[in-house]
């Protein structure tokens, strides 16, 4: 494997110790023979099952696979965070560890960035496989980020996102503020756009998140985001005449 591959794919795992196999088969088989190299980042954010055990015997069958391990549980955003700055990847994906989304539609995003010219794509789920209430939470949700931030980002909880990774490097998130790195990422200059994916039932384990802490958290993100808009730094500037060359023995410029 190259220093710099092609594409880092990323994920944070929390007590997904049975699909964490599963995952990593998929994501080979999507990847194999499309042209791009490419690397696996894991981060275990202190899972209580074996998934930390896993991974690591999972290394063997693939190679390109790095693990990550956090000292305690310290969130989605910290992962994600900590996956993002480890990725050496010129592009970046990220993705669930509950195989809910689907690797599959990963080079088909890749496609579409390419094609596009854009500097991130994020997926839009269809023909959702969750409950009725999960998707009208999800609905009025996203309704209300986009009220509030300004923004028009159709489906904000979808994980699967593809991006640039020096678009990533400009940004700085805090707990919460993974869903909304398509709004950060745009406020920076960087163009995003959208494009259908998969979406498929949980199989093994239980969902992380519950209705009323994703309403409250989101709601306080979605009012840090606005203020972090109205205060974002917008100027051009150019420089008048001519730049001097440095001066012999010396890395600053004249004064």
């Amino acid at each position: 494997m190259t220093d710099r591959p092609d594409l880092s794919v990323v994920f944070p795992v929390y007590n997904e110790e049975e699909n964490v196999p599963i995952l990593l088969g998929e994501i080979a088989k999507a990847l194999e023979g499309k042209g791009w190299s490419y690397e696996i980042v894991a981060v275990d954010d202190g899972s209580r099952d074996r998934s930390l055990e896993v991974l690591r015997d999972q290394r063997a069958k693939h190679p390109t696979l790095r693990v990550l391990a956090f000292e305690k549980n310290s969130g989605q955003t910290a992962a994600l965070d900590a996956a993002w700055r480890a990725a050496r990847g010129t592009f970046v994906v990220s993705l669930d560890a509950d195989l809910q989304n689907d690797p599959a539609d990963i080079p088909l995003m890749m496609k579409k960035l390419e094609e596009s010219g854009a500097d991130m794509v994020i997926g839009v789920r269809v023909n959702r496989n969750d409950t009725w209430s999960r998707r009208m939470q999800s609905r009025i949700g996203n309704g209300v980020r986009n009220w509030i931030t300004k923004d028009n980002i159709t489906d904000t909880g979808c994980s699967l996102k593809l991006v640039r990774r020096e678009a990533i490097d400009r940004v700085t998130l805090y707990t919460g503020m993974h869903r909304f790195l398509p709004t950060l990422v745009r406020l920076r200059g960087y163009k995003v756009i959208e494009m259908p994916v998969n979406h498929r039932a949980r199989r093994f384990g239980v969902s992380k998140y519950g209705a009323m802490n994703r309403a409250f958290r989101g709601l306080a993100d979605c009012l840090a985001v606005r203020w972090m808009s109205k205060r974002m730094l917008d100027y051009k500037v150019r420089e008048e005449g001519p730049v001097h060359p440095l001066r012999e023995g010396s890395s600053e410029q004249p004064r």
